[in-house]
């Protein structure tokens, strides 16, 4: 029997809070518990800078939840959101000189963490997230993936891959699941898929930063993070945690996704995350039956949107049937149908990025504190 949220908070209650002179039920600073198929999510607000002091607190209410019965793993994180108040969130983001953030947990043996990012939802980001990361596997790099879309988790579908990830071998972090060579790990595979997630933002920022360390990696020469659509808390919480090597913005090529995609590129700027470049997605469709070419949707703005922004283009992925079918099969076409011009596009965009993640994308410097 799967244990409940009510027997998870008997069970910490009387555990000493951040203060430690009082109780973590008397201390207010339990923010949320979330309890699905035996996996249990809690979040535990702390003050700004206290976070390291406190970690031997959080190991201890994590590790009292994992001795409860039913209880198939435990993610305890101490987050700072609850502490500032609007007013501060709302304030313009300047460097404060702290250093870039390090990997920690599974995450400090991977080389590159690359974010995959789109200003708006709908212009195919997963998709191109998948089969970007399927082209840095073409070059024989070792790669993973992490489904940050929390909210609307597409990794399982797209790489095909069912069931549930079991413990790894050191009996505390999560082994990713596998396929087509690729690593991946996505809160879909911790939850039913008719299940919504409905969690606030500090919920939200401490499943992924959890996704992310508390996950058995391995040795990973890059991770491509799916992120979800928008410039909100996920974003910031991985500028502000852990050493992006730069972001990739995907966008359709009409001017409705390209007013979205400029907020994008402005906000990674603003957080001072190197932007690796821009993917024109669905910039025109080919005709399965005669192969004659449509520009759906126009054809360039993304391209020409990079160039007024001084980012580099890496490049267009077509609209097409087989792309769609691929997706929706879990067989996606970078790793079916190599050789087909669609996969093609995403192998040449993979390879580009890699370039430029090794030269030294735009705008990289220290990440600040938000």
């Amino acid at each position: 029997m799967s244990v409940t949220q009510q027997q998870v908070l008997a069970a910490i209650a009387e555990l000493p809070g951040p203060d430690a002179s009082r109780t973590l039920a008397q201390s207010g600073a339990l923010a949320g518990v979330n309890v699905r198929d035996g996996k249990v999510f809690v979040s535990i607000n702390v003050e700004p800078g206290k976070v390291q002091a406190l970690e031997p607190m959080r190991g201890r209410i994590e590790a009292v939840i994992k001795k409860l019965p039913g209880v198939a793993a435990a993610y305890v994180t101490l987050t700072s959101e609850a502490e500032q108040g609007a007013a501060q969130r709302a304030q313009p983001v300047r460097s404060s000189g702290h250093a870039k953030p390090q990997a920690s947990g599974g995450a400090a043996r991977i080389g590159k963490i690359i974010a995959v990012a789109s200003g708006k939802g709908g212009v195919g980001k997963s998709t191109t997230a998948c089969n970007v990361a399927l082209g840095f596997a073409r070059q024989g790099l070792k790669v993973g993936v992490l489904d940050a879309d929390v909210y609307g988790p597409s990794m399982p579908r797209l790489f095909g891959i069912k069931g549930k990830p079991q413990m790894a071998a050191d009996g505390v972090k999560l082994a990713p699941m596998e396929n087509y060579g690729v690593k991946v790990m996505s809160i879909g595979f911790l939850v039913e898929d008719d299940a919504p997630i409905v969690w606030r933002g500090p919920m939200v920022m401490s499943a992924i930063k959890q996704l992310l360390e508390d996950v058995d990696w391995g040795d990973l020469d890059v991770l491509v993070v799916d992120m979800p659509p928008g410039t909100g808390d996920a974003q910031l919480t991985l500028a502000q945690s852990v050493p992006l090597a730069g972001a990739i913005i995907v966008s359709t090529p009409q001017d409705l996704a390209l007013i979205d995609a400029r907020r994008g590129i402005a906000m990674f700027q603003q957080v001072h995350v190197p932007l690796i470049g821009v993917v024109e997605n669905m910039s025109y469709f080919l005709c399965p039956h005669c192969g004659g070419r449509s520009d759906l949707f126009g054809h360039g703005g993304a391209r020409h949107e990079a160039e007024k922004l001084g980012v580099p283009f890496l490049g267009e992925a077509p609209l097409h049937m087989s792309i769609r079918e691929t997706s929706d099969a879990g067989a996606p076409v970078v790793a079916t149908a190599p050789d087909s011009p669609q996969a093609k596009s995403y192998v040449e965009i993979a390879e580009k990025a890699w370039a430029n993640v090794n030269a030294g994308a735009a705008g990289a410097r220290p990440a600040p504190r938000i």
